[in-house]
């Protein structure tokens, strides 16, 4: 399907693995100029490199910022040129009592989860509407609906990102630029991949096992699997496309069925 994306620009956030590697693939495989974006400069080099490998002849570039740290992200938004897509993807998470979650970690988790996508957005949502088309995407959780106990700042950040998508969409009423949240559910992304290795390894078991294993624990999971990557990363591609055109101030559900509750 020719989601009519050639020569259209894109900004994604947190792209040197994982989910957002995967979204920039898919966005470039649709002739997509793509702008990828990691902490680490000879990590984000690399990348940058592999998707050229695994997209021949695609236009791709690298800005290095680390979303930890707001003045990175000033630069980064003083140095990013207009797009016409910009996909909110980086994030951080983990699993913590909430007893031990300090103000630091609150602080830091909405620093990245939540404000860097709302700087982006104040960078390129202006010229979006001045031209009179744009898309933005946020990549959320099903998390950010069914907090969990173990990850409640996590959680809120989520839904709080949730929250600034859907006021941001009210912004653009009578235009053709949409802002949309993806809620994902449990993703074979690189981090969980190690995670999974390692504990195949301490069980001695084979990790396509370990992952049956860890995904039997999830009763309301439909897929009965992880999700990959990929699968992300095409509902993003289509909710970045003139096809979902009337698609706008929505929680697009990509999480395997796991969310029992109703959006």
């Amino acid at each position: 399907m020719d989601l009519q994306l050639r020569g259209k620009k894109a900004f994604v956030s947190g792209s040197s693995q994982g989910i957002g590697y995967a979204i920039a693939k898919a966005l470039a495989g649709e002739g997509v100029e793509v702008t990828l974006n990691g902490r680490n400069a000879v990590k984000l080099s690399a990348a940058v490199e592999s998707l050229r490998h695994d997209v021949p002849g695609a236009s791709v570039a690298g800005m290095v910022a680390d979303f930890t740290d707001p003045a990175q992200v000033e630069r980064l938004c003083a140095e990013l040129p207009d797009v016409d897509i910009l996909i909110n993807n980086v994030g951080l998470f983990e699993l913590k009592s909430f007893e031990t979650i300090s103000a630091d970690d609150w602080r830091l988790y909405f620093e990245v989860n939540v404000l860097s996508g709302v700087r982006l957005a104040q960078r390129a949502m202006p010229a979006m509407l001045e031209r009179g088309w744009g898309r933005i995407v946020f990549v959320a959780s099903e998390s950010a609906v069914n907090v969990p106990a173990e990850m409640i700042h996590y959680g809120a950040s989520k839904a709080a990102m949730l929250a600034a998508g859907n006021g941001l969409a009210k912004l653009t009423k009578g235009t053709a630029v949409t802002v949309n949240s993806v809620l994902g559910g449990p993703t074979y992304s690189d981090g969980v991949a190690q995670t999974v290795e390692e504990l195949a390894q301490q069980s001695a078991v084979s990790t396509a096992d370990m992952k049956k294993a860890i995904m039997a624990t999830n009763q309301t999971s439909l897929l009965e699997r992880f999700i990959e990557p990929s699968e992300i990363a095409n509902m993003v591609a289509f909710l970045a496309s003139p096809a979902a055109s009337a698609t706008n101030g929505s929680a697009v559900r990509v999480d395997g069925g796991v969310l029992t509750t109703v959006l």
